[in-house]
């Protein structure tokens, strides 16, 4: 009953023991994993793995760290990998104003392409978004998601802000970093989240939670962010387990293609 709604099986973490981690998915009790390809390199790794796996998803798009490579000529390859039937999802894209890997202006164009091409193929957004929220924000209320929505991965941001993401129809969805101590404010907006708009995630290999931090996050791994959200909203485990199962098939699997 368990979903990953967020992580990477296809980087080189997982590049020695992919085939294990992903079998101790399924003595876990995962019931679906969406992978999601952050960059060109990684589109054909993603493609492979959810061919190999049936309960495993993909989702490509191009990160906000790598938006200088959204060139015109990847745009026709980013558009046959979304017409595969098991890519569920255009992302993860956005702002990251943390880093500026790639300068902000690039970043704000690359964003607004790419959920342009999204609303094309009819596919939920993922988006990425660091020190960036009044602008993302911004973008997104100027940017009709109604026919497909989307989700805030990683939701670190206020209450405030995460009103703003609900009003604008998105899921919010939970990493790891709810188990670490001092996370008051991120607490604060998992207590206020409807449970119809909630997801929890990995971003494996990153965010490991308690109590393996320090060392590679694994998909099977959600089970201790779900526990954290019950504790915190005072609710069953499985009922929420439930909850963020029935969330991830409304928006990743309604409209599976043919």
């Amino acid at each position: 009953m368990l979903v990953d709604s967020h992580c990477h099986l296809e980087m080189e973490d997982f590049e020695k023991d992919r085939k294990k981690v992903i079998e101790d998915c399924i003595n876990e009790g995962i019931s679906y994993i969406l992978t999601v390809g952050t960059e060109e390199r990684y589109f054909e790794k993603v493609i492979d793995i959810i061919q190999e796996y049936p309960f495993v998803y993909g989702a490509v798009g191009i990160h906000p760290h790598n938006s200088k490579d959204l060139k015109e000529g990847l745009i026709p390859k980013i558009n046959r990998v979304l017409a595969h039937k098991k890519i569920v999802a255009y992302g993860e894209i956005g702002l990251d104003f943390f880093k500026n890997y790639s300068p902000k202006e690039i970043q704000i164009d690359a964003f607004i392409k790419q959920l342009a091409l999204a609303g094309q193929a009819k596919l939920p957004v993922i988006i990425h978004s660091r020190n960036a929220e009044e602008e993302t924000v911004k973008i997104l209320r100027e940017t009709d998601r109604s026919d497909a929505g989307g989700v805030i991965h990683c939701y670190s941001y206020s209450l405030d802000t995460a009103r703003k993401m609900l009003d604008l129809g998105f899921y919010i969805s939970i990493p790891g970093t709810i188990t670490y101590s001092n996370t008051q404010r991120l607490a604060e907006v998992v207590r206020y989240i409807p449970m119809g708009s909630l997801l929890a995630e990995t971003d494996a290999p990153f965010l490991t939670p308690h109590p393996f931090r320090g060392k590679r996050n694994k998909p099977h791994y959600v089970k201790y962010t779900i526990e954290r959200i019950a504790q915190i909203k005072n609710k069953d485990v499985i009922e929420v387990s439930s909850c963020i199962l029935e969330n991830f098939k409304r928006l990743f699997l309604s409209n599976l293609k043919e």
